[in-house]
């Protein structure tokens, strides 16, 4: 039954699916990387693909960023759609000199102030986790592709610019011992809590935050590939 926000159908999407924030890498996924490929959702352009990954079905659609945009389609695809297992896939601002521009990272954990969680499911604590089995089978896959991987808890911010009035994100950083900085982790993580359901979130350094080093937005959108390679492995698995 197609919903507000998406126009597929009962058995249109996969029991897997991938989630990168920005719907073009979700359609240079599809096209790059699976076989027999249907796209499922344009709605609000926010496209949704299902096709085969090495004989295994896998899906992949956009989140759109923040937590209220992927906290609305991962709820769906979790309790409209049957979806089991949702990876997130996006980009991320370092918070450390040692996670570099294109290293990869797993999020442990995700910390937020957001009142994502308590407003929608009455949860008080400030850090969500994701499915520590998902992560152990990504932690796998990374090691048989000799992909290294930065392990540790991210922030997931509402807030994108700040003003002289914020927290530094320096306190941040020591008081909760944060890798990186992205926008929808823990809203995803809160979900799957509550919908009984699997979550895992892999990250890859856009840009440093320390350094201010950063990519271009065409390579956000097409070069972030060993992220991809290791969340398609959990296809089949």
């Amino acid at each position: 039954m197609p919903t507000p926000h998406n126009s597929a159908k009962k058995g249109d999407i996969a029991k897997l699916v991938l989630m990168p924030g920005d719907p073009l890498r979700a359609k240079m996924i599809a096209e790059t990387y699976l076989e027999d490929v249907v796209q499922f959702n344009t709605v609000r352009n926010m496209f949704g693909y299902t096709g085969t990954y090495k004989g295994q079905p896998v899906s992949v659609m956009g989140s759109g960023m923040g937590m209220p945009s992927i906290g609305i389609y991962s709820y769906e695809l979790y309790n409209e759609y049957d979806v089991e297992t949702i990876v997130r896939i996006g980009s991320c601002g370092s918070y450390r000199l040692d996670c570099k521009i294109y290293d990869v990272i797993l999020a442990d954990s995700a910390y937020s102030e957001s009142s994502y969680a308590k407003t929608a499911f009455g949860y008080e604590e400030e850090v969500m986790n994701p499915d520590q089995e998902v992560n152990a089978k990504l932690i796998d896959i990374a090691k048989a592709l000799h992909i290294p991987m930065h392990v540790g808890r991210i922030h997931s911010g509402d807030v994108f610019y700040h003003g002289a009035g914020s927290v530094p994100w320096q306190e941040k950083v020591a008081k909760y011992d944060l890798l990186a900085a992205e926008m929808e982790s823990f809203a995803l993580f809160a979900n799957a809590r509550y919908l009984g359901k699997k979550a895992a979130c892999l990250l890859t350094v856009s840009d440093s935050i320390v350094t201010h080093e950063a990519t271009s937005a065409e390579e956000r959108q097409n070069a972030f590939t060993k992220m991809m390679e290791v969340a398609l492995g959990l296809a089949g698995k």
